[in-house]
């Protein structure tokens, strides 16, 4: 597995970097099969240190946790608990999901684009109906059923996600709703 692990404005040593690999190494092991990357990023917020940490499966999913502590090794394991956690939770889910698809998650790019918020919202009306774009990127819609789509909203750690649906082809969206189950948005059921 390929490590990047970095410092916002921290410098990180070569003894953390070396028990991320390890103990990060081994969580991940003992769940997914095949894992491709892990991406670890130490950052500063206020008092304490915030650990997040995103690992790449073969499959094409990903998962994600985040951990705050006021040690930076204690961060790291809040983290690790954390993935720990969501993946020990979907297990037996991951091991089905390599072994029903035999060629990795295929993703779509399609454009993203970033809009100005109104400052002033509810002091005056907006000038033009138009929002203005302040930035243009390129995001990647995987191609999953309904049960995967939810799994990665899951291990990821998002409030939703945006799919391809592999049965009907629509563009569906499955979402965290406030009462804590999941909603679905299935865009083939109004054709």
């Amino acid at each position: 597995m390929r490590y990047k692990i970095s410092g916002k404005q921290i410098d990180i040593g070569d003894a953390l970097q070396t028990h991320v690999k390890q103990e990060l190494g081994e969580t991940v092991g003992k769940y997914a099969q095949r894992p491709v990357e892990a991406v670890v990023v130490f950052s500063r917020d206020a008092h304490e240190y915030v650990c997040e940490a995103t690992v790449h499966l073969s499959t094409g999913l990903i998962a994600a946790a985040k951990g705050h502590a006021t040690e930076i090794y204690a961060a790291f394991e809040a983290c690790r608990e954390k993935m720990d956690k969501q993946l020990r939770r979907y297990k037996r889910r991951l091991k089905d999901h390599h072994k029903e698809r035999s060629e990795p998650v295929e993703f779509a790019e399609a454009p993203m684009y970033v809009l100005a918020a109104n400052g002033n919202a509810g002091d005056s009306e907006p000038e033009s109906l138009q929002p203005m774009i302040i930035a243009e990127m390129e995001t990647r819609i995987p191609s999953l059923s309904v049960g995967e789509a939810v799994m990665q909203m899951e291990l990821s750690g998002a409030s939703f996600l945006v799919f391809r649906n592999e049965k009907s082809g629509g563009v569906d969206v499955v979402h965290r709703r406030e009462d804590g189950n999941v909603g679905w948005i299935d865009t083939s059921a109004g054709n």
